[in-house]
């Protein structure tokens, strides 16, 4: 079993290598510049690297950047073995980072959350209070009072 700081060093290596590779050498269409890898993660025993990437598009090419990672593998893991020089190389997985997707829907979710605040801003702009302006009583009101 190895340390977690060995897994990270190596998931950060994996990382580099992948993307890299991707990028530089790899003549596959489906692969253009449009695949961005977010993420590597591997075990604690060093047997298996999941490296997560996103795509800039629709859905079609996010289809075929994954079946063009997978057709890929075999080629991205020999090298990242050559560069990583352990004695056992790990099995890469390609996992979709939903990242854009959360995003996507965390904006969505603000912009709603602003319109409401701006309905509430309206409803409220000219309204006064219910009671007077200061509804609590100070020391010595009471006495005042009587």
């Amino acid at each position: 079993m190895a340390d977690n700081a060995r897994a990270k060093k190596l998931a950060d290596l994996i990382r580099e290598v992948v993307a890299e590779k991707l990028q530089r050498g790899i003549k596959d269409p489906r692969l253009g510049t449009h695949v961005t890898i977010t993420d590597t993660r591997v075990t604690g025993d060093l047997r298996e690297a999941t490296v997560f990437y996103t795509v800039y598009g629709d859905d079609e090419e996010r289809a075929s950047a994954a079946a063009g990672l997978e057709s890929a593998k075999g080629i991205l893991r020999s090298a990242v073995g050559r560069a990583a020089g352990t004695k056992f190389t790990p099995t890469l997985t390609f996992v979709a980072d939903a990242l854009p997707e959360n995003a996507k829907t965390i904006e969505n979710l603000l912009d709603k959350a602003r319109a409401i605040d701006a309905q509430v801003r309206e409803a409220s702009s000219g309204a006064s209070f219910a009671g007077e302006a200061d509804p609590y009583k100070k020391p010595g009101e009471d006495e005042a009072a009587e």
